[in-house]
This record gives C-alpha cells, structure tokens and sequence, in this order.
C-alpha cells in the first residue's frame, strides 16, 4: 500500500500544470474511492506546499460539497439514510451550528458528508449552504494541509486526546438555547 500510494504521489507531482486539477479531481472522487478527507489534505500540503495545497484543498471541499448537494436529491434512498443518521445521531429539535461543523470536521472520524447534511438543515438555500460550507471546509483545509506532517507524527493516545479535545470545544461552540415546540410543552391527554 505505502509502494503504491508514493507511485501515485510521484505520478501527479510529475504533471506540472495538471497536478491541481488532478488533484481537484481526486477531491470529487474521494466519496467514490472511500479516502479520507484528511489524507487527501495531507497529501496536498505534501505535493503543493501549505499554501498552493490548501488553496487547492478549499477548492476541491467546496466542489465535493456542492456537488453532494446537488447529487442528494436526485438520490432519494442516500437522502434518506443520511436523515436517518442525522435523526439518530441529533437531539429531536436542535441542529449545529456553521462553527460546530467546523470543528467536526478537524475530528477524522466524522463522516464529511454527514456534517455537510448538518449544513443543509440550517441553510435557507444554495447561497446560504454555499457560504456555510466555505466557512466549515476552509479550517479543515488549513489544519490538515500546513499541518499535516505534524498530525501523522502523532501517536494513537495524543490522537484520541486531541480528538476528545475539539469534541469538548464543539460543545461549548453550541447554541446557548434549545427550542422547546408548543405542542412538545403542552401534550394533548
């Protein structure tokens, strides 16, 4: 795997004026090939330097991102099962925030897609859910492309404590209130 993953590495850093596109490109196919947001990021700050690399990481998050909000609603059944996620994983009326989602997204684990459903949920439209997403994707590009080689270095426990250290920052990232419906409060007998 490590031979492989060089051979390509090699390969698109080798196509001058292609690589950002290339790369682009492999941001829009990263759903369809199951690779990590971060790792691609990473190999962005590799190739492309941290600035060109997370310039290049920004464009292609906000290409991936709107094209899943385009392609979730010709896909009723993926539609579907990110609600059920969503419904599953929220409280029954509360919904995070453009900040949280930022912060979610440095946590490797967190299925992108998922959070830029979370985004879909407290946009009002395209306009609204297009400059949300630059907001939440812009942190993620920056961290994982300038600091890339300095995450890989750390170990499985400084991973986790990091981890555990953005969950509690996305906890007090929170709205201050919750919405309480009025027939939530009054439940007919």
């Amino acid at each position: 795997m490590g031979d492989t993953a060089s051979a390509v590495l090699a390969w698109v850093g080798q196509q001058d004026a292609w690589a950002p596109l290339i790369f682009i490109a492999i941001h829009l196919l990263r759903p369809f090939l199951f690779i990590p947001v971060m790792l691609v990021c990473i190999t962005g700050g590799v190739l492309f330097g941290p600035i060109a690399g997370t310039a290049y990481s920004v464009i292609g998050t906000m290409l991936s991102s709107l094209a899943f909000y385009r392609l979730i609603r010709l896909l009723p059944s993926g539609f579907n099962r990110l609600q059920a996620m969503y419904k599953r994983w929220g409280k029954k009326h509360s919904s995070l925030t453009v900040r949280q989602v930022a912060i979610l997204r440095l946590i490797p684990f967190i299925h992108f897609h998922l959070l830029s459903y979370c985004l879909m949920q407290t946009s009002t439209n395209f306009k609204d859910y297009t400059k949300s997403s630059l907001m939440a994707n812009f942190p993620l590009a920056v961290v994982y492309t300038s600091m890339g080689q300095w995450l890989t270095l750390l170990s499985i426990p400084m991973m986790l404590l990091f981890s555990g250290g953005l969950a509690v920052l996305c906890y007090f990232a929170r709205k201050k209130y919750e919405v309480v419906l009025w027939n939530d409060f009054f439940q007919a007998s």
